[in-house]
């Protein structure tokens, strides 16, 4: 059944069901009676699915059921073996939903899914989610958005052609303490913003190091490692890789950045305005295992790393902006203007500008104004009743509202703002990656040729000054996974 023709028969169920609910209510009894207090009608709700429901997927599908509002449906991950407790939680809660491992028969089978949460190692994102966006599904997409910079326009750009409601899980843009952030930076509070200052201690996971050996032996039953793999290589198990170290390998990670990167750069790229870098430049720190040689390991991220990015003026900031990021527990020094007893916490973003300085912790929180001789002005702190800021209701919300809704258009990350932000961070990663770049056509098949600075443009996704840097634009794919 074509997607048009799905979609068209899911309206028809909800129309029916609605004009029966209607009917009901008018010659029988009240629906909120026969329901009782809270009760939504089945037309009313939307029918969800997840894909990858264990680790933060389990909590990302059940804060889209609203408390169990909504209808869950079908659930799928790959991993159903005994020792995963988030899927098996998740199975447990919806034990109405059907249970698939791949998320390419769970959406062609079932053919009233509204949209679907996406919660899977960070390779595969790009494709469940143009799987579901292709057959007019909306999608909520688990941070980084996509892998790849290549993948991240893919999805924005189909976001607007089949007019879907998007939003990717960096769940602190929907926290209100935001609000207070860029109301200081638009009436100006400290002045001409020049340098924006990102950090996190994060890695928290095995990095920088050799990729493990492969050990098939030692594969969990319950696990398909190959529907696991995704788009990359085929390889052997590797143990440990999953549920969580797949984070600091190329191959199914984004590091530090695809971490933490989508949570705090979010703070100054929304307040300030601004979209695709003009350039990038890094440092890495380096393993040495023997004295004098320096550990080379290029399918893996780095220790820590710093990341150096400028950005044009906008129509929110008239000033080009100097960003640095930093990991691996590297934190900024004070600037002049911040006295010498503030703390610097672990994770963090700090504005610079030539009256003063704002200072927030991950996902906004506890923003501070810092001004030359006055004190210190706190942020006063909005409490919110539900989980994560109602990051996923609010995409629910706006599922149902349909696309360019004002629900839709309040939305705080979806894919027209979120893409072009997740591609910024994966920019960060290109410079990372292109440091550890060999020549492998000269004289001296040892020296480096991508430590420097390099030119980006946005618009075309080219590194204009090292092509063997566009590599890291896009990826391999295996066959079978490629988003075509």
């Amino acid at each position: 059944m074509s997607s048009k023709k799905s979609k068209s028969n899911t309206m028809k169920r909800r129309k029916f069901l609605k004009n029966t609910a209607v009917a009901s209510s008018v010659f029988i009894v009240p629906r909120h009676v026969l329901g009782g207090v809270g009760f939504t009608a089945p037309s009313d709700q939307l029918a969800l699915a997840g894909i990858g429901v264990g680790g933060k997927g389990e909590s990302d599908i059940r804060n889209a059921s609203v408390g169990g509002r909504e209808r869950i449906i079908a659930l799928c991950d790959v991993d159903s073996s005994p020792n995963n407790s988030g899927v098996r939680k998740s199975i447990k809660r919806f034990s109405n939903a059907n249970f698939y491992d791949h998320f390419k028969k769970m959406l062609d089978k079932e053919k009233d899914i509204d949209a679907v949460t996406i919660s899977t190692p960070d390779h595969t994102h790009a494709a469940a989610a143009k799987y579901a966006m292709d057959r007019g599904i909306h999608v909520y997409v688990q941070k980084p958005m996509t892998h790849n910079i290549y993948e991240a326009r893919l999805l924005t750009e189909l976001a607007r052609e089949k007019k879907l409601v998007t939003q990717m899980g960096n769940q602190g843009a929907s926290n209100p303490d935001q609000l207070q952030i860029q109301k200081w930076v638009s009436d100006g509070m400290i002045g001409t913003i020049s340098k924006v200052n990102v950090w996190t201690n994060r890695p928290v996971w095995p990095q920088g190091g050799a990729m493990p050996k492969p050990n098939a032996s030692e594969k969990p039953e319950g696990l398909n490692w190959d529907l696991w793999l995704g788009p990359s290589e085929e390889t052997p198990y590797i143990p440990n890789m999953h549920p969580f170290n797949w984070r600091g390998w190329w191959n199914f990670g984004t590091g530090a950045l695809g971490d933490m990167g989508c949570h705090l750069i979010d703070i100054p790229f929304k307040a300030l305005g601004l979209k695709y870098p003009t350039d990038v430049e890094c440092s890495v720190g380096t393993l040495y295992s023997k004295m004098w040689n320096a550990d080379y390991n290029p399918e893996g991220c780095p220790l820590s790393s710093s990341v150096l990015m400028h950005f044009d003026a906008t129509d929110m900031n008239k000033n080009p902006i100097e960003m640095t990021w930093s990991d691996g527990g590297i934190k900024p020094f004070h600037p002049e203007i911040l006295s010498a007893d503030v703390s610097i916490e672990p994770n963090g973003v700090m504005m610079i500008g030539d009256k003063g300085v704002i200072t927030c912790d991950s996902y906004g929180e506890f923003p501070k104004l810092y001004r030359k001789g006055e004190p210190m002005v706190e942020g006063i702190k909005q409490n919110i009743n539900e989980p994560e800021f109602g990051h996923q209701r609010l995409w629910v919300e706006a599922c149902k509202a349909g696309f360019n809704s004002p629900e839709h258009k309040a939305l705080t990350s979806s894919f027209d703002y979120s893409g072009p932000l997740t591609e910024t961070v994966l920019m960060g990663n290109i410079a990372i990656r292109s440091y550890m770049l060999r020549d492998k056509v000269g004289s001296d098949q040892n020296k480096f040729i991508g430590r420097k600075k390099l030119l980006w443009d946005g618009d075309t996704m080219r590194i204009k000054n090292l092509e063997d840097a566009n590599q890291f634009v896009t990826r391999k794919y295996r066959s079978g996974w490629e988003l075509t």
